[in-house]
Order: C-alpha cells, then sequence, then structure tokens
C-alpha cells in the first residue's frame, strides 16, 4: 500500500508501507525500477525529465523512464571517499563543479586539508571523465517548469543526492523529485526538506543500514554497463 506523508514544511514523502522495514524487496535494479515507476505513475507520459545518477542508478532510472516514456539523462555526481577506505564518502563533486565537504566528519577521521584537497582533486577528475564518456557533448536538457526525477539506487546518508539536487537546482530545475528504492527514515525527511516529493519504496529505520541489503542480487557497475544503457535507451526513444 502506497502511504503520502505531507509535510508541515518541505514536501511529500511517498512510501510502500508494505515493503517498509524489510530486507530482499527487490530482485535486481531493473525491478526496482519496475516498483518505482508504478509509484510514479502520475508522471506518465509528461513532460518529466528523469536524471539518474551513475554507477546504480541507471539502471533503475532507465526502467523508471521506459515504462513511464519520459526522456532519460545522468546526473554524473561522485562522493570523496577516504584514502583508506573507498567505501566511505565524506564529500562529493557533482557535474558542474559542485564541491561540498562534510567537514565535521572530515575532522572526526582526522583527515589533513591536504589529504581534503587531494580528494577533491581526484574526485573532480573522476566526475569530469564520465561526464566525457556518459554524456559527451549532448545539449542539457531543459529543466525549467517541469518534474525532474532524481533517481539512484538507495542511499545511506543521502549526501551525494543532496549534492545532486544543489547542482540541478544550478541547472535551472525548479521541482525537484527524488525516486530511490531503500533509503533510511531520517535520510528520507531531510532530503524532503529539499525536493518537492520524494519516492521511496523501502524506507528502513534502524542500524546498521546497508542498500545492497534491500537487493537479492547486488553486483557493481562499471562505466562500461553504464555506457551500454544508455546507449540501449537511447536507440528506444529514436
Amino acid at each position: 500500500m502506497v502511504r503520502v506523508r505531507r509535510r508541515r514544511s518541505g514536501g511529500r514523502i511517498i512510501e510502500d508501507e508494505e515493503r517498509r522495514n524489510r530486507t530482499g524487496v527487490f530482485e535486481d535494479r531493473a525491478d526496482a525500477g519496475r516498483v518505482l515507476a508504478r509509484m510514479l505513475e502520475e508522471h506518465a507520459g509528461s513532460n518529466a525529465q528523469v536524471m539518474a545518477v551513475p554507477a546504480g542508478g541507471v539502471p533503475v532510472g532507465a526502467e523508471v523512464a521506459m515504462r513511464l516514456g519520459l526522456a532519460l539523462d545522468v546526473a554524473i555526481v561522485s562522493k570523496i571517499t577516504l584514502p583508506w577506505n573507498t567505501e566511505v564518502g565524506y564529500g562529493a563533486v557533482a557535474f558542474d563543479g559542485t564541491v561540498r565537504v562534510h567537514r565535521a566528519l572530515a575532522a572526526a577521521v582526522g583527515l589533513t586539508e591536504e589529504q581534503i584537497r587531494g580528494g577533491i582533486e581526484r574526485t573532480t577528475a573522476r566526475v569530469e571523465r564520465r561526464v566525457r564518456r556518459l554524456r559527451g557533448d549532448k545539449p542539457w536538457p531543459d529543466l525549467r517548469e517541469k518534474p525532474v526525477i532524481v533517481v539512484d539506487d538507495g542511499l545511506a546518508s543521502g549526501f551525494t543526492m543532496l549534492v545532486a539536487l544543489e547542482a540541478l537546482r544550478g541547472k535551472g530545475a525548479d521541482r525537484l523529485v527524488v525516486a530511490v528504492p531503500t533509503a533510511p527514515g531520517d535520510t528520507v525527511a531531510r532530503l524532503a526538506e529539499r525536493a518537492d516529493s520524494v519516492y521511496c519504496a523501502n524506507v528502513r529505520e534502524g542500524t546498521p543500514f546497508a542498500v545492497a541489503d534491500a537487493y537479492h542480487e547486488w553486483t557493481d557497475l562499471c562505466e562500461d554497463d553504464v555506457a551500454g544503457i544508455l546507449a540501449n535507451r537511447a536507440s528506444e526513444t529514436r
């Protein structure tokens, strides 16, 4: 059962109560995209623009775009990771050069300013390479006066998504919709303060939280995988 929560301030939260606090609720990312598409049916056939966050958000976003008949593009954002643990991020860099660092976390783990600068430089280079590879010289879509549906395969802290929203607003987006298969409840609430709506099929409370726990099949995706999905979607819409 889909539940809509309207907040006193900020955007709506739309979740699937039958999937709340459960693990293993999606077969894979494509299945998660199908679930989200059903939740997002109000946007079917509209002028809404799907912006998928690579890598994992692309197969989810491609499924959403295909099923709802919407345009698909990518919002390339990458987390700045710790020098000794590439799974843990302390900031993010977006496609337009937006950089945000979680200063409290960086201080807590003892990062020096030199290490932070190095992390920003490496992450910026990675984002610029992905933009060239995945978007090339394709014109940027007009994001004004339409819902912009930002899709990822799941969120933990939501910091990277917040940076993506900031960058998309800088590109003219004035109606932002976050759509993710799974996320913690506090992250969903935080994002609802920055977006018009947050769709999350699998809201989970408590710790520890891992995005992968929502899926039966979970594999890492490389840039070749993402480029192939985007090329297939582009050929289907010609």
